[in-house]
């Protein structure tokens, strides 16, 4: 038989999406629902393994997919050591970093374990690709400014990479060739300046730069140490308040774009005031990362779930068009740019990396 598909597996908290490629095309694709009762059984992440693995086993019988004819199984990336940006061989120094949770506990750490469980059944490679610990920071950009605090690599990876990789083949140069900045904006935001194809600096989307729909991004650190020390609220409560009930949310209620861009038409003035803000902060945190690369930017790209808005869009490229031209790929498809990931190493495009080579292993 031949080998000639790649599966695709992204975990998540109570689902599991798995995907089949013939090189650029999706055939097949299922998410996998995972009942809370279920997952109630596991104490940890990765006890849910063996389960989530008979799970996708029964989906590939279903589908008539014989495993004799992958050649390849990719999976998301997890909570690993910082490491640079790639695609990466499941290794067992791997897997053994998924398992205790070495960065915490996320469903992501699954992903290159169920590729490897898969993968290995049929002796064949399997691979995760630029999970959200990819650290390429230049060694300036991780002072804080208070000795205790580092600043961390904590990015959109898969789809920031994912998007610079198409825009270097749309123009035909190499991505290690180009200067990017790119936006990915979603639930988080992420900015970062590509530098000859390396994320060498990003606001950490859970906590610095922009609001986005529902986080806070940076705010007036004098008024954050009181409201902290004011007894109203827990440590728990703050932090929900600056994440899962921030930005849009906090001052509309809502965390839909398309709602807020619906008041809007109906001549809602406070909630266009807000989402001005956020476009605004948005188009202030590309300018100041413009200044990373010194000016030298071949493009500006835009991506993300809040790009399918034209309205916040445009906003955005009357403050930023100056620096360099606008791209605009909205939405965000984790599955393509994990079969493209793996596509790159297998086509021989690139090397595929070896983890525990690339990481700090007495970190």
């Amino acid at each position: 038989m031949e080998r000639k598909y790649v599966l695709a597996i992204n975990p998540g908290s109570t689902s599991t999406k798995v995907s089949l490629f013939e090189e650029n095309k999706e055939l097949t694709t299922f998410k996998i629902d995972h009942r809370k009762e279920e997952l109630d059984n596991y104490k940890r992440i990765a006890d849910q393994y063996d389960y989530r693995l008979n799970l996708i086993k029964d989906w590939l019988h279903s589908e008539n997919i014989d495993g004799g004819s992958l050649k390849a199984v990719v999976g998301r990336g997890g909570l690993l050591r910082p490491m640079p940006g790639g695609t990466y061989i499941v290794s067992d120094f791997m897997i053994e970093d998924l398992k205790v949770g070495i960065q915490g506990e996320h469903a992501s750490n699954l992903g290159g374990m169920l590729a490897k469980g898969l993968a290995d059944l049929e002796n064949i490679p399997s691979f995760i690709v630029d999970p959200v610990a990819v650290d390429e920071f230049h060694e300036v950009a991780r002072i804080s400014g208070l000795n205790e605090i580092s600043r961390k690599s904590l990015i959109h990876a898969l789809n920031i990479k994912a998007v610079a990789h198409r825009r270097a083949n749309e123009v035909n140069r190499d991505l290690e060739d180009m200067n990017l900045l790119v936006a990915h904006l979603g639930g988080g935001i992420s900015i970062a300046p590509i530098e000859n194809g390396k994320m060498i600096d990003v606001n950490n989307a859970k906590e610095m730069g922009p609001f986005s729909p529902d986080r806070t991004g940076g705010l007036p650190m004098g008024d954050i140490v009181k409201i902290c020390y004011s007894g109203k609220y827990t440590l728990d409560e703050m932090k929900l308040k600056v994440q899962g009930e921030g930005g849009l949310f906090s001052y509309l209620g809502t965390m839909d774009g398309r709602e807020v861009e619906d008041r809007i038409n109906k001549g809602d003035n406070y909630s266009k005031l807000i989402y001005d803000a956020m476009a605004y902060q948005i188009g202030k945190e590309i300018g100041a990362y413009s200044t990373v690369l010194n000016g030298e930017v071949d493009n500006i790209i835009l991506t993300g779930g809040l790009a399918y808005s034209s309205y916040l869009m445009e906003k955005i490229k009357e403050m930023v068009e100056f620096i360099a031209e606008v791209i605009v790929y909205p939405g965000e498809d984790e599955m393509d740019a994990l079969n493209k990931g793996a596509l790159r190493v297998i086509n021989g495009n690139e090397e595929a990396k070896i983890y525990e080579t690339e990481v700090d292993i007495n970190g």
